[in-house]
């Protein structure tokens, strides 16, 4: 059919919509779609978003098939297109290729069954999901410090029909793998089930694009791009913080991916509860799911990063050197990173052996080496580790040798190394005075005839000085 007609003949459809809507449906619905063709009853729209698709089978549906089939005939085949906003920071647009949709088209096809399916649904393309090949969960050392959220984050990965943590919201201090953890989570994903839809972004790349979008008048179609998403992924959510029109969006987003069981995994530097300058409805919808905290690596971890580290790097560290590193750089991850990269560029570069010295060196040129504060923590840390005891039982109320003796040893180090009244060690460990000094009898009597004791005690002493 030649171009004047098929405007002719939609304008017909335009005027029976017109007559049976309020203007103000019209106008932001109905009146910007564009008939391009129509030909063998194939009836080709350009809409300017798949947003607008989605509203007018929510609120129209009923109008717009007995309209066209009026007009065009019971064995219309409607097809659309629509522009999709680009994953990039610089928010271009290109045309999408024809899409079908699929609820239309069954209840046409029950309404009619002579007629066939009018919109040929079309398998939307895959997008670059935007992750770092590096950031794995195979690359991702655990502790006590992440454990619960890297098992949120498997669990979510590796189960499709898991949505008990939806959204799932990752909070902690900079440096301590948030980003690394829920790339991890959209890698395992994209590996088990390629053809989902996963896109890792920032909160400040998704601001840029939305003012870009809001410039470029095409606003539904960035709402339109990320509704397309099957697992959102937003790291810094926090950055979103105080840009009030680009939260009211993504609440919408929000929304429309959360009822379609549609996974958000999100990162901040600070719990829900303490996020400043953002909207209430948006902050209770982050505590549906999942809030679990990342803490700073405990030395469990920080002494598996620099191992994992320096084998990937083909890096050999002594245990003494990997001792001292982690006891000094206690804050970040990322610190510990730098300070086996800066190792390696000594070891390369200069041909440097990697010894004590060098590491001092290295990790006081990077970051404040951690002086450490003798105090009751400290020593209850320090000789737990020792022991290879965790460090809750000392605090709890078992007898068994092994514990007991250890929980003595804390005694009397605290009483000896710290300013500390007795009274003071025993309401650390839920003990009374009277129990602090018969344990510093106790060990003062072992010490003087037990030689092997005397030197464990000398080595947990020399690690804290």
């Amino acid at each position: 059919m030649n171009e004047e007609k098929t405007i002719t003949m939609w304008e017909k459809c335009l005027t029976i919509l017109r007559d049976n809507l309020s203007a103000e449906q019209f106008n932001a619905w109905f009146e910007p779609i564009v008939a391009l063709s129509f030909v063998d009853n194939k009836l080709t729209l350009k809409l300017p978003s798949q947003f607008f698709v989605q509203q007018i089978e929510n609120n129209f549906l009923v109008l717009f098939r007995a309209t066209l089939q009026r007009v065009y005939g019971n064995d219309v085949k409607l097809f659309y297109t629509y522009n999709i906003i680009e994953d990039t920071p610089s928010s271009s647009v290109t045309l999408a290729q024809d899409n079908s949709s699929t609820k239309v088209a069954s209840q046409m096809a029950r309404q009619t069954q002579q007629v066939a399916n009018p919109f040929a649904p079309v398998e939307m393309d895959d997008i670059d999901p935007q992750l770092n090949p590096r950031y794995t969960f195979e690359n991702y050392c655990c502790s006590m410090s992440n454990k619960l959220a890297v098992s949120v984050g498997k669990a979510i990965a590796e189960d499709p029909n898991c949505k008990t943590f939806n959204p799932m919201f990752v909070f902690g201090p900079t440096g301590v793998g948030k980003t690394h953890l829920i790339q991890a989570i959209g890698i395992r994903i994209k590996e088990l089930r390629p053809r989902t839809r996963v896109l890792y972004t920032t909160a400040r790349i998704f601001e840029m694009q939305y003012t870009t979008a809001v410039k470029s008048n095409k606003v539904n179609d960035f709402i339109s791009f990320y509704q397309s998403i099957d697992v959102l992924i937003l790291d810094d959510i926090q950055e979103l913080a105080g840009k009030t029109a680009t939260q009211n969006t993504f609440f919408h987003i929000f929304n429309h991916l959360h009822q379609n069981q549609k996974q958000l995994i999100m990162s901040s530097d600070r719990r829900p509860s303490d996020m400043d300058g953002m909207v209430p409805r948006l902050i209770s919808r982050f505590k549906w799911g999942m809030t679990v905290e990342l803490y700073k690596p405990d030395y469990e971890l920080r002494r598996g990063v620099l191992q994992m580290k320096a084998a990937q790097d083909g890096l050999s560290l002594s245990d003494e050197v990997i001792e001292f590193i982690a006891d000094n750089v206690v804050e970040s991850v990322r610190d510990l990173e730098g300070i086996v990269v800066a190792l390696l560029a000594h070891a390369t570069m200069l041909n440097q052996e990697i010894d004590i010295e060098l590491a001092r060196s290295v990790v006081g040129n990077t970051v404040k080496v951690n002086k450490k504060q003798m105090s009751f923590e400290l020593i209850a840390e320090t000789v737990s580790r020792f022991y290879n005891l965790d460090i809750g039982l000392l605090y709890g109320k078992s007898r068994k040798r092994e514990i007991s003796d250890a929980r003595q040893l804390v005694m009397y180090l605290a009483k000896k190394s710290t300013q500390m009244s007795s009274t003071n060690i025993g309401q650390k460990l839920s003990r009374d005075h009277a129990t602090v000094l018969h344990a510093c009898k106790q060990i003062e009597q072992r010490l003087s005839i037990e030689k092997k004791f005397r030197h464990e005690v000398e080595m947990i002493e020399n690690e804290l000085r």
